[in-house]
């Protein structure tokens, strides 16, 4: 038997954000994984403003990256064939980039182990059960683990979700469905810009190229999943739509895919999930929370979010008012994602209809002033819903600095 403070269930951004947290505070923490790190997983490698610099406060060191690329600017293709360049700010700091999860969720772990963190990779949990003021986690290949709370980071079909009883109605498959695939030996466009195609019969989804360090790039499409629909037929529309003149030619005569597609559900309904279980013992977060954005599928900094904000709660409340710690992280999710949430799935609505996502694409390119602005919107250098939520504005809350600035002065 293995005692503990917390137990984290799952060593994705999410589960690594709430373990380096609790440890960096004084607790006990051991993180469970039933994957040994590295190991790939299915994203577009995205980061956005907000991400980064989370990444960076929990001590994530770009240059320990291979294939870390800032970008300092997204293209995007309307459906009506538009293309305009959104800049984001040039400085202090990186607003954006991109790299291979299967680096960045290595290096959480790295940096959870440098913070105290007993870390178990390759045990799936089996068992979850309350014993009173604690929760027993049987862990295969380990025995059991006896913590106060348990911080659930373990995916969209979180199973620590169905364990507890909290899980979803049989044959929830998320909101959305991705499908992506590296390539290497891009043209220039695709090795050094950050491109979004909205085109017409994907809305309010859209196809993406982001550029990785070496000539690389992660190539892939998301759309909104819709009654009678079936996902399988992605797999025929991806060859379609890397055949089309205006992607081919971003990506150059000689691209080459540089391992086989993939794809995965997207879960984006934070505002509609349980976010505990047992009590208050147990948190969920990153996925197993559904905090996806409905707008643009991006998971990272909800998933480093919720985890923090779990993290908050279990040391507010104390080991014993786990009732207190359920309320506190219920009322943080929501007011730092549910109202962003609603505004993007909002969002989304429109855009699922040319006319208005070729006019929204108008609007937001018509001047220097709105394709700036647009940029920061849209990575999340403030909230979604800022304006509309008073409690979270500050003195520069339009106008912070990009993360790793110090790194870009002395590099």
């Amino acid at each position: 038997m293995i005692a503990t403070d917390v137990a984290v269930v799952g060593a994705g951004p999410a589960g690594a954000a709430a373990a380096i947290t609790l440890a960096r505070a004084g607790r006990r923490v051991v993180l469970v994984d039933k994957a040994v790190f590295p190991r790939d997983k299915c994203c577009g490698d995205g980061l956005t403003t907000g991400a980064l610099r989370r990444l960076e406060q929990l001590g994530i060191e770009p240059e320990s990256l291979a294939s870390w690329q800032p970008v300092d600017a997204v293209w995007m293709r309307s459906p009506r064939g538009r293309r305009v360049r959104f800049p984001l700010p040039g400085g202090p700091g990186t607003y954006a980039a991109v790299a291979r999860r299967e680096e960045l969720d290595a290096a959480l772990v790295g940096l959870a182990r440098a913070a105290g963190v007993q870390v178990h990779e390759g045990h799936a949990v089996v068992a979850v059960e309350s014993r009173g003021d604690h929760v027993t986690v049987g862990v295969d290949g380990i025995g059991p683990v006896v913590a106060r709370y348990v911080v659930a980071a373990d995916g969209m079909w979180s199973n620590v979700r169905k364990l507890t009883g909290a899980g979803d109605a049989p044959g929830y498959l998320g909101e959305w469905h991705a499908f992506r695939q590296y390539f290497t030996d891009v043209a220039e466009p695709a090795a050094t810009q950050l491109w979004t195609w909205f085109d017409a019969d994907l809305l309010p989804g859209y196809a993406w190229s982001f550029p990785l360090a070496g000539g690389r790039a992660n190539v892939g499409f998301g759309i909104l999943r819709r009654p009678g629909e079936p996902t399988r037929s992605m797999k025929a529309l991806w060859t379609e739509l890397l055949d089309r003149p205006h992607i081919r030619d971003v990506l150059g005569p000689d691209a080459t895919p540089e391992a086989a597609h993939k794809a995965w559900p997207i879960p984006a309904r934070v505002a509609s999930t349980e976010l505990h279980a047992l009590g208050g013992r147990v948190l969920f977060v990153g996925d197993a929370a559904r905090a996806t954005d409905p707008l643009t599928g991006e998971g990272i900094g909800q998933a480093l979010e919720t985890g923090e904000l779990a993290a908050a709660a279990v040391l507010g409340a104390g080991p014993t008012w786990a009732a207190v710690a359920a309320e506190r992280y219920g009322e943080a999710v929501h007011r730092s994602l549910v109202v962003d949430h609603r505004l993007a799935r909002g969002l989304s609505r429109v855009l699922s209809v040319e006319p208005a996502a070729a006019g929204a694409a108008a609007v937001a390119g018509a001047t220097e002033w709105t394709r700036r602005n647009f940029a920061r919107w849209l990575f999340e250098d403030y909230p979604r819903a800022v304006l509309a939520t008073p409690s979270r504005w500050h003195r520069r809350m339009l106008a912070g600095p990009g993360a790793f600035a110090r790194a870009r002065e002395h590099p």
